[in-house]
């Protein structure tokens, strides 16, 4: 059984896509953050083969992406959640993603999955702000900066 808690150790960004683009990673993060942790729920919700999914497990664990815990002393049988680092790096990609493909859906009938700010206790959309004068951002409303200019 792991117990790895350790931080989530990507260099660059490029690093974390390639771990969550692997076949199965995403879905697998996604339905751990909704509260489908068990191996079997996950291999009904996914739709996914049990060894394919064991290789899937084993390897976001070892990244540091998530952590197994067994849930019944007779059986080797775990429970996956997330880490603290990959919550802070996994949920807001997560949350953005799931919001596009909600608000996206061609059929409208995508379930929105509901979220509680745990601090207040109250329901949230979570959105990007800016940090300067703290009103909501959209996308087009972004651009980086040129090098040569510098922050402002």
């Amino acid at each position: 059984m792991s117990e790895r808690t350790s931080h989530v150790t990507f260099r660059h960004g490029q690093e974390f896509l390639a771990a969550i683009s692997e076949r199965w990673n995403y879905q697998i993060l996604r339905e751990v953050f909704f509260g489908v942790g068990r191996f079997g729920e996950l291999k009904r919700a996914l739709g996914i083969s049990a060894n394919i999914l064991t290789a899937r497990l084993n390897s976001l664990t070892e990244l540091g992406l998530l952590t197994k815990h067994a849930y019944r002393p007779d059986k080797p049988w775990y429970e996956y959640q997330l880490t603290d680092s990959a919550r802070e790096l996994v949920v807001p990609a997560i949350v953005t993603i799931t919001r596009w493909a909600e608000a996206n859906a061609a059929d409208g009938g995508t379930a929105h999955h509901l979220l509680v700010h745990t601090e207040c206790g109250n329901p949230t959309d979570p959105y990007l702000a800016c940090s300067s004068c703290h009103r909501p951002v959209e996308a087009s409303a972004l651009r980086p900066v040129p090098p040569e200019d510098g922050p402002r």
